[in-house]
């Protein structure tokens, strides 16, 4: 599991490592490693490009609001990165629009939340069937087979 944040997603970065870490999943931290200030693009494409290119199957982004991080994910073909706010938006994204990378905000959830969101996102299944027809019709706007 990738996962990379900016200053403003930094400190739930690094409680979110800790939790998933203590859960046994494998995270490949990509920084920021402090609370300097960062450009987020290029946060987001660390993660981004190499779920695009099929090379890491998910990620998680964090910003302070987790906008700028969806936004800019969001732009490399075959990312279908989900801004959450809460464990139903967590599930939905899973469930429904197959979310390879969840995007969370820093600066507008707390650990505990945003942890409980982590755990619904990555035990969720997608549920195929109509969804994946939606998803099929969004991978033709990207000219992405």
């Amino acid at each position: 599991m990738l996962i990379a944040s900016d200053h403003g997603g930094f400190e739930l970065k690094q409680a979110l490592v800790a939790h998933l870490r203590n859960q046994g999943v494998e995270v490949d931290d990509l920084g920021v490693n402090n609370l300097d200030s960062v450009d987020y693009p290029d946060y987001a494409a660390l993660v981004a490009e190499p779920v695009s290119q099929g090379k890491e199957e998910s990620g998680i982004l964090i910003c302070g609001t987790g906008i700028g991080m969806s936004i800019a994910a969001n732009k490399f073909p075959g990312v279908r990165a989900a801004l959450v706010h809460d464990q139903f938006t967590a599930q939905m994204s899973k469930e429904h629009n197959n979310a390879n990378i969840l995007v969370l905000g820093g600066r507008v959830l707390n650990p505990d939340d945003a942890c409980r969101m982590v755990d619904v996102w990555l035990h969720g299944v997608f549920e195929g069937g109509r969804h994946q027809n939606r998803l099929n019709k969004i991978a033709e706007l990207e000219h992405v087979e």
